[in-house]
């Protein structure tokens, strides 16, 4: 306890533990020590100090969407709270239960902006902006109460960043220790039943397709299960890049990432299916060329917001509620009564076969790196990736993912958050192995916590794809601007020296046939290390979907 008594800095660190956080990341500052204070006093949580408030979001993102539960960021008031934005702002993108516990000016000068330390007139509205609530202690009574609304909101589907302030004298404030924290639950409500109407509506829509798809989102990641039962009616599956390894990508009826995007002969394919079902997923711009990406018809969806409703694609029947629960009740209404073209499994495993080796053939020198990868990790590994060349290529795409909680990338496409968010992955992970593919361009933006991952003996290679500035930018420069090549070249550190001042072994790429005995040595060391894939040895990557195809586009608009 504090000195004088429990005050509600204690309240906050006992409420963490009590709903299941084991691991909690930020930085200490004024407006936070009372709760942090309580959290080193307690040791039941796991503190990890990161090196800026931005990593320490990140992690707390990756550290929701590899462990299924709360990630927890604490920061301070003002700089430190809009530092945390980018971290809150992707976790919002990724729909991750993230709560981001943050201080407050004194109460008696908040709102007033009166110049007192760290005071940001409009925080909470800076960080409404980007979460999925923002809310405000404003006395001590009410602490227990908005923090298991936060808690709780956070982990409501659809899932989503929330933030609390605590006011710095609420946190310094003496209470009496509340006896609900002994038997404290969150309400969290249970998993949405669909109605048994829309059930049915969407079932007769699709008892007469022959070769039906099913497109599975972040929405539908506890839902293998019920997909599995889709599949053993015939259906073929494909993921959002947020909803990849719900169906085990070596299982012979799903493309995986391969949805459509860069794939001709898929996009081909789907000319052929009659119908494709939507489980869990926004069927984002970025992932379907900006909705231009035609997708078999009738569409039928699935999802717990009801706000999905024809927001990208028109359906012809929706269904609101868990993915899971959903798939279930249309499973069972289909079983005995779809009836499959008995050719469809064999020609989606010919499109997945070729569609697969017309991608890697696009990937000149990088060919061969997908498959030499997955080949020197674990199954079980974390597959966390940055906004780079490599991943806007083929990581998203062609690298199989076998577990729905095994992948995460930047779903807003940010540039940086490779590197924590590999961290938070590997302490996450119960030991398995993380790797963090991030371009050179991308690992400076949080390159200084290198030193995090050091200080936690993370279980993390950090594979760093070094092309000597912005490659993604470049190539939409080359596509876009007639190849005008601006502001994409920057000067980076001699990564081997850079890992030993950080403290952690170095290993070097300088061909595609040594990336797999190199990967494998880094992923059989202990704890972080680091590898640079030197491309400027191994050559030029080139262009890819769809800026390989942005001068056809250009020409046909000019007709």
């Amino acid at each position: 306890m504090a000195e004088g008594g429990y005050n509600i800095g204690d309240l906050v660190a006992e409420f963490l533990a009590r709903v299941g956080v084991s691991t909690c990341f930020g930085i200490v500052s004024v407006h936070n020590i009372p709760m942090l204070d309580g959290i080193g006093r307690r040791n039941a949580i796991r503190y990890v100090m990161v090196r800026g408030e931005m990593g320490g979001a990140h992690m707390a993102d990756a550290y929701a969407r590899v462990s299924g539960h709360l990630g927890v960021v604490f920061s301070s008031t003002g700089p430190g709270a809009a530092n945390a934005m980018p971290g809150l702002a992707e976790a919002a993108f990724a729909g991750s239960p993230v709560l981001h516990i943050t201080g407050q000016t004194p109460t008696r000068f908040i709102d007033r902006d009166m110049g007192t330390v760290h005071d940001l007139p409009g925080q909470t509205a800076m960080l409404g902006a980007v979460c999925k609530a923002a809310l405000r202690v404003r006395s001590a009574p009410e602490a227990l109460g908005v923090l298991t609304r936060a808690a709780a909101l956070a982990l409501t589907p659809p899932m989503g960043p929330v933030s609390v302030e605590v006011p710095i004298d609420i946190q310094r404030t003496a209470i009496a220790r509340p006896d609900a924290l002994d038997t404290l639950v969150l309400p969290v409500p249970p998993p949405l039943p669909p109605a048994e109407a829309a059930l049915d509506a969407a079932a007769e829509v699709l008892v007469k397709v022959r070769r039906p798809m099913l497109w599975l989102g972040n929405g539908a990641k506890a839902a293998g299960t019920a997909a599995l039962r889709l599949l053993d009616l015939g259906f073929g599956a494909v993921s959002s890049w947020n909803g990849r390894g719900i169906v085990p990508e070596d299982h012979p009826m799903t493309l995986g990432g391969l949805h459509g995007n860069g794939s001709p002969s898929v996009q081909e394919f789907y000319r052929s299916c009659d119908a494709v079902l939507v489980a869990g997923s926004k069927l984002r711009g970025h992932e379907t060329m900006e909705f231009a990406l035609k997708l078999p018809q009738p569409l039928v969806q699935m999802d717990v917001d009801p706000a999905a409703n024809g927001r990208t694609y028109p359906s012809a029947a929706f269904v609101c509620g868990d993915a899971g629960l959903a798939m279930e009740g249309l499973a069972e209404r289909l079983r005995g009564r779809i009836a499959v073209d008995p050719g469809f499994a064999a020609d989606f495993q010919e499109t997945k076969r070729r569609a697969t080796a017309e991608y890697l053939e696009t990937l000149g020198p990088y060919a061969e790196f997908p498959a030499a990868l997955r080949g020197a990790l674990p199954r079980d590994a974390l597959w966390v990736r940055d906004v780079t060349i490599s991943n806007s290529s083929w990581g998203n795409r062609v690298f199989p993912v076998y577990g729905p909680r095994d992948a995460v990338h930047p779903v807003s496409a940010a540039i940086g958050p490779g590197l924590p968010m590999g961290i938070g992955a590997a302490l996450a992970g119960g030991g398995r192995k993380a790797i963090a593919m991030v371009g050179d361009g991308g690992f400076a933006v949080n390159q200084t916590e290198l030193w995090t991952a050091v200080q936690e003996r993370a279980e993390l290679v950090v594979m760093v794809m070094n092309d000597r500035g912005y490659g993604v930018i470049k190539h939409i420069q080359g596509a876009l601007q007639d190849g005008r090549m601006f502001f994409g070249d920057l000067l980076g550190p001699d990564f081997g020296k850079l890992a030993a001042v950080a403290g952690l072994p170095a290993f070097r790429v300088g061909a595609a046939a040594d990336l797999a005995e190199t990967v494998a040595r880094a992923v059989a060391t202990p704890g972080p290390s680091l590898v640079e894939v030197d491309m400027a040895a191994i050559g030029a990557f080139p262009p890819y979907a769809p800026y390989n195809t942005m001068g056809i586009y250009a020409r046909k608009a000019a007709e």
